[in-house]
């Protein structure tokens, strides 16, 4: 083995991976039986966090950077000059299993160029994970993205060996793909969702009959998309995902801010990335949809389609709905509680379980933990203090404003204002 044009490779291929964020594990459950290499159960993956606060990695890279696609966005399109390479099957392999006996990573997450044909670059990225597997006897945690176009008979094998599957939706709309990838079909990504969804589903129900049938993609199917290289709106992006969530059953929509590396006139100017802060914002709404009961259409709509910068979306829809305000923390039901500024569902939960003991003043509120900057103004308890005062939503948003101060507020750019 030539281990300079390996390093080399790794250089390469690593570094054209950086751009793919849809890499934690989020519930992989692959549990080592057989005394073999790894066990993904119960970890995170690509710098996530796992249940007792550790924090473990993968090896993140490509099968190859050639493509022949011309997508305008993409770092790897076929008519960027770039140093261009590609992994044998056997050599991804070997780099992950010594990477993981020293300790390095503890999985892959593998995706691809699409060279020569969908189903061919489908095929060498599965017979990676089939060595792994029941070659190396690796238990650890394999991610692999499906490629666009690909077989249904692939799709199926490979869910038999990776515990996660993800199709990069890349654009959020239909017609921002045929502008900046007009080579590309979206039913091409939707078919793979279809069927990876379809094949869990069927899993699922005969697991109920035949104990030992073989896993299928146990952490379940991801997307991302790229947030900021055409015009769409916040409203655009959350609808999208929203819709993949529900018709796809989605265990994770990532949001990947739109770097320019490339100059042409359908993408943003090179030097006005997207502000992390907006991809805060899309995570924070994504986090409401999914955990905190809140409707898309409550936060985003054609009066409101995009996000507020400096406050977060539970705040800016409590300002725009506060005749729905003061709640009372004594009497309001779990889904009301979850949305008051400033109580989190874990202090939702506390609240629940203090109150069936004694009705809760300012002390016990600030003990559990509530922000208490933001969550004054939306509540009532078992207190005269701090009473609500009939204060104009723009008077509140100031002061709660003057009171904290966002992490993120010096990475406000120019490009934000598009967005206002």
């Amino acid at each position: 083995m030539n281990f300079e044009r390996i390093r080399e490779k790794l250089n390469i291929l690593a570094d054209a991976a950086k751009y793919d964020v849809s890499c934690s594990s989020s519930g992989s459950n692959r549990k080592n039986t057989t005394k073999g290499l790894g066990d993904s159960s119960g970890i995170g993956i690509c710098h996530s966090y796992t249940e007792d606060g550790r924090c473990i990695s993968l090896l993140k890279i490509l099968l190859t950077n050639h493509c022949i696609f011309d997508c305008a966005y993409c770092v790897s399109r076929k008519s960027n000059d770039i140093k261009r390479a590609g992994f044998k099957i056997q050599e991804v392999v070997d780099l992950t299993i010594n990477f993981y006996r020293r300790n390095y990573i503890e999985g892959l997450f593998l995706s691809s160029g699409i060279f020569s044909s969908p189903d061919y670059t489908m095929e060498r990225l599965i017979a990676v994970a089939k060595k792994l597997r029941l070659e190396e006897n690796f238990n650890g945690y394999i991610h692999l993205k499906s490629i666009p176009g690909c077989s249904d008979e692939l799709m199926r094998e490979a869910g038999l060996y990776a515990d996660r599957l993800s199709i990069n939706i890349e654009i959020p709309t239909v017609s921002g793909l045929k502008l900046l990838a007009p080579e590309k079909d979206h039913k091409d990504f939707i078919k793979p969702m279809e069927k990876v969804k379809n094949e869990i589903i069927q899993y699922q129900a005969d697991k109920k009959l035949i104990k030992n049938t073989p896993v299928y993609a146990p952490a379940g199917q991801s997307t991302q998309m790229i947030v900021g290289a055409t015009g769409e709106s916040d409203k655009d992006i959350m609808y999208s995902a929203v819709h993949y969530y529900s018709t796809y059953k989605m265990k994770r929509v990532y949001y990947s801010g739109y770097v320019p590396v490339l100059q042409d006139e359908r993408l943003p100017a090179l030097g006005t990335e997207v502000p992390m802060l907006r991809e805060n914002r899309l995570y924070q709404t994504d986090w409401l949809l999914r955990f905190y009961g809140f409707d898309v259409r409550e936060l985003l709509n054609n009066q409101h389609p995009n996000l507020d910068v400096d406050i977060d979306p539970k705040l800016s829809w409590a300002l725009r709905n506060m005749h729905l305000f003061p709640v009372d923390v004594n009497k309001a039901d779990k889904r009301m509680l979850a949305r008051i500024p400033g109580l989190g569902m874990l202090s939702v939960n506390k609240i629940l379980n203090a109150r069936k003991y004694r009705k809760l003043n300012w002390e016990n509120l600030k003990a559990i933990g509530i922000a208490m900057n933001r969550a004054k103004y939306f509540i009532v308890c078992d207190s005269k203090d701090w009473e609500r005062k009939d204060l104009e939503p723009a008077h509140m948003k100031s002061m709660i404003l003057q009171s904290s101060q966002s992490k993120y507020q010096k990475m406000y750019n120019k490009q934000l204002r598009l967005f206002n």
